[in-house]
């Protein structure tokens, strides 16, 4: 460990870019995972569907239920300049944060059209770096996200969108089987891996499944610029966690039995609602950053996918599982062509 523990450079690693995933796995669980046992740094290498054999009865799986809005969306300025838009969140009435990106320099008061006919009014940039917007129809801008909006792939995907090539349909795809509350502008990867059939055996294994909501949005995956990470600002995120899900969680620990998080989302709210010392039903907005020392409170085993370096991701892992269990598991797999980020293969922690 380096002197100053703090540095995100601690937490870099070479990645070759032919194992950035571009496609997901013909199908969902044929995946490669993972394993780690954290205490012991033992590695194993399994596929998904045999992470069945980790769980046992009584044990508890959280799910993060969230649902990717087609939040990708194309407009045009007065001058006839092409924009891009990511729609973060609707923060009032009529008025959403949006990433824009455009070839100039956006102005505020500027006009912009959106799918040739939904008006909005840039108002101001904010200190994160989006731009607050003014829409005149709501009714009509919601339609129009639902007609014409586009999965919002990470931008390491280098592919077009509309690509159905090779029976992949990332409208499907980039959802996980269980999605049901729209409001994500990202997938919640690690839930990706999951078949109907796979949680079919899992319950009658005797193993709870539960449901969380986090919607997942710049938080997750804004990158982090400052070499000492304790100075980055994570962004605030809504989660909602129900009474069901509290109560299961609230028996299997006090039976001793174990929770596994199914991401760094679902890690996120069990750690906050741990935090906020929840024993009931809550929901709300989080800007739990999650690094190094850590104590976990609620997360006994995380499932997660391999994240970029410099990502508030990396360090939750790193908190997790300790910095070089991370470091020595991302190096073997990347020797034995693991595939990585939103479509890539799996981890286990235990």
């Amino acid at each position: 460990m380096s002197e100053a523990p703090y540095k995100i450079s601690n937490y870099d690693y070479d990645l070759p870019k032919h194992l950035i995933a571009q496609y997901p796995t013909t199908k969902r669980d044929e995946s490669r995972l993972l394993v780690l046992h954290k205490e012991s740094s033992k590695i194993e290498h399994r596929k998904f569907y045999e992470i069945i054999e980790y769980l046992n009865c009584g044990d508890v799986l959280v799910l993060n239920d969230t649902k990717v809005s087609p939040a990708r969306i194309l407009g045009t300025r007065t001058t006839g300049g092409r924009v891009e838009g990511l729609i973060i969140r609707e923060i009032e009435e009529n008025t959403w944060e949006v990433l824009l990106q455009s070839n100039h320099r956006l102005k505020e008061n500027e006009f912009l059209t959106f799918d040739n006919s939904v008006k909005g009014k840039i108002l101001y940039r904010n200190d994160t770096g989006s731009w607050i917007i003014r829409v005149e129809d709501k009714k009509k801008f919601t339609e129009m996200l639902e007609s014409s909006g586009r999965m919002p792939l990470p931008p390491y995907i280098k592919r077009n969108s509309n690509n159905k090539s090779q029976g992949i349909h990332d409208d499907e795809r980039y959802q996980t089987i269980y999605a049901k509350k729209m409001g994500a502008i990202a997938a919640p990867t690690a839930g990706l891996h999951f078949t109907t059939n796979l949680l079919q055996e899992i319950s009658c294994k005797g193993i709870k499944i539960v449901y969380i909501t986090l919607h997942v949005g710049l938080g997750t995956f804004k990158p982090i610029h400052k070499e000492d990470f304790r100075q980055h600002t994570i962004h605030k995120e809504f989660y909602n966690i129900p009474e069901e899900t509290v109560v299961t969680i609230n028996k299997a620990k006090s039976l001793g039995k174990k929770i596994f998080a199914t991401g760094t989302s679902t890690c996120r709210v069990l750690e906050t609602i741990a935090e906020n010392r929840t024993t009931e039903k809550s929901s709300g907005w989080t800007k739990l950053f999650i690094y190094p020392p850590y104590k976990f409170k609620l997360t006994d085993s995380l499932i997660t996918n391999f994240h970029l370096q410099r990502s508030t991701l990396i360090l939750l892992a790193s908190a997790f599982a300790g910095r070089e269990n991370i470091a020595t598991s991302y190096e073997e797999a990347i020797s034995l062509n693991y595939r990585f980020y939103s479509y890539g293969d799996c981890m286990l922690i235990l």
